[in-house]
């Protein structure tokens, strides 16, 4: 599954990438890696004419708890096989689709109780288009109008197969051809939600300790890292 993630762009490259207009108010800092346990405001790509800014977690137009975290932390990944039957994700993905821009992002691969952490990120482009679903909610805390989203997630193509190797998930993530055809919810998009090709990806591992200290979000998070006693293994 997508709990980690990343974006480093500019607004500008991302006004040129998906011919979206910049709100003045859009921040930008970097991302090099957002946990989605931390409810993290992303950059998002739907059907309006400006880039928005949502939180990661979709709480669903009929939640009325106390604590919307409660709802968003079961829904930072929306599985897309069952999505449409799922109370709390089948309205956004009848109605409400967007794109998730990533520069990449982190999934660990399993050997015993051993954890290595890679990052991956795209092979020849500068960004993944993520497939999301979102929602607009009140946070109750607030009343402030929020939108929320959700990462839609396939099984795994061959090269996350042997990353993610417990799981066996990934990101839908699309070509560039098809991002309007996803943004229309009245197009039936379900070719789109299969694994993507492996040449798309690209990955090598990073270092567990960046990833878990408190100061993750830097430059080094996604540095190759190979440990002193790393022996070549059969990845790649």
């Amino acid at each position: 599954m997508c709990y980690s993630n990343s974006l480093t762009s500019k607004n500008v490259d991302l006004k040129k990438k998906y011919k979206k207009e910049v709100p003045p108010e859009l921040a930008e800092e970097p991302m090099f890696h957002a946990s989605g346990f931390q409810f993290p405001y992303w950059r998002v790509i739907t059907q309006a004419s400006h880039i928005q800014e949502m939180r990661w977690g979709l709480i669903p137009h009929w939640f009325k708890g106390d604590n919307p975290l409660d709802i968003a932390s079961k829904t930072l990944n929306a599985r897309s096989e069952t999505a449409h039957e799922k109370a709390s994700f089948k309205q956004s993905f009848g109605s409400k689709h967007c794109i998730i821009p990533s520069s990449g992002f982190f999934e660990y691969h399993t050997e015993g109780k051993k954890k290595t952490p890679y990052f991956i990120h795209p092979a020849d482009a500068e960004l993944f288009n993520m497939a999301g679903i979102y929602q607009e909610a009140v946070d109750v805390r607030t009343g402030e109008m929020i939108g929320t989203f959700s990462i839609l997630t396939c099984e795994a193509n061959e090269m996350m197969a042997e990353i993610h190797n417990i799981k066996k998930r990934m990101p839908v993530i699309l070509k560039d051809e098809d991002v309007e055809r996803w943004l229309n919810p009245d197009v039936r998009v379900a070719e789109l939600l299969a694994p993507s090709s492996s040449k798309m990806l690209t990955a090598h591992p990073v270092d567990g300790k960046v990833i878990r200290s408190s100061e993750a979000n830097t430059p080094k998070v996604q540095q190759p890292f190979k440990e002193q006693n790393f022996q070549q293994g059969s990845l790649f």
